[in-house]
């Protein structure tokens, strides 16, 4: 049997490709982000030099528990293998995001021909109806349910340190990353309220819903990738 499972992984995989460089939004988001990789050779001591991992998070964060070092001095071989190293990983985290980003496009594509094709009459609970359209591919697929435990257990370390413990200290650092980019404007929403307002819980709900959303909205892509990807391609009649 396995000449008939491995088949199946090559389809999937040219699918995912396909995704990633297919439509003019993920084929935009590369454009984007070789341009911010350019700049932060061209200058390293500016603020475009974080951009390749911001633009590429939330897999690229993941590279910090990696033991690599692409900021040092290239004076070895094993410099130049962390290099390479870290060069490959940002790439396929590139490709990963532009797929998420082309699964989207698909499914904006898709969907309205569907809903031509079944019109349904109008009724009263249409809207909320159609938020949990919206919402479903977060909690369809075993992709997007592993992801939000993943979400949930971080944030609720941060809550756990913020509320019980009172000394958070980095524990914001877990749920920021599992769900950047979004949640970086979390962040930087809660950041000010912290300084400006008397009320101390503020700041952290305010971060909380945040990244509540941030995952969510990760939640959603990673499920229209998985969708996509489950969908056989059509074959021509013999």
């Amino acid at each position: 049997m396995p000449t008939a499972s491995h088949p199946r992984r090559v389809p999937r995989l040219r699918r995912l490709l396909v995704l990633a460089s297919g439509n003019w939004l993920a084929r935009g988001y590369l454009a984007v982000v070789a341009v911010s990789i350019a700049a932060m050779f061209l200058f390293p001591d500016s603020v475009f030099a974080g951009s390749p991992l911001l633009l590429t998070a939330p897999l690229s964060f993941l590279g910090m528990f990696l033991p690599l070092d692409p900021g040092a001095e290239i004076d070895g071989a094993a410099d130049v293998t962390a290099l390479a190293v870290f060069a490959v990983w940002l790439l396929l985290c590139a490709l990963v995001n532009a797929a998420l980003l082309g699964a989207l496009a698909t499914s904006a594509a898709t969907d309205p021909s569907a809903a031509a094709r079944a019109p349904l009459p109008p009724r009263a609970g249409t809207r909320p109806k159609g938020v949990r359209a919206l919402l479903a591919p977060a909690v369809d697929n075993w992709l997007a349910r592993g992801y939000l435990a993943v979400v949930a257990a971080a944030l609720g370390f941060f809550l756990y340190a913020e509320l019980v413990l009172r000394d958070p200290g980095f524990a914001a650092i877990w749920p920021l990353i599992t769900t950047a980019p979004c949640s970086l404007l979390a962040m930087a929403v809660s950041t000010p309220v912290a300084y400006y307002s008397e009320t101390t819980w503020l700041s952290p709900l305010v971060f909380s819903l945040g990244v509540a959303l941030s995952g969510l909205v990760n939640a959603v892509l990673l499920g229209l990738l998985a969708r996509t990807l489950r969908t056989r391609e059509p074959h021509p009649a013999a």
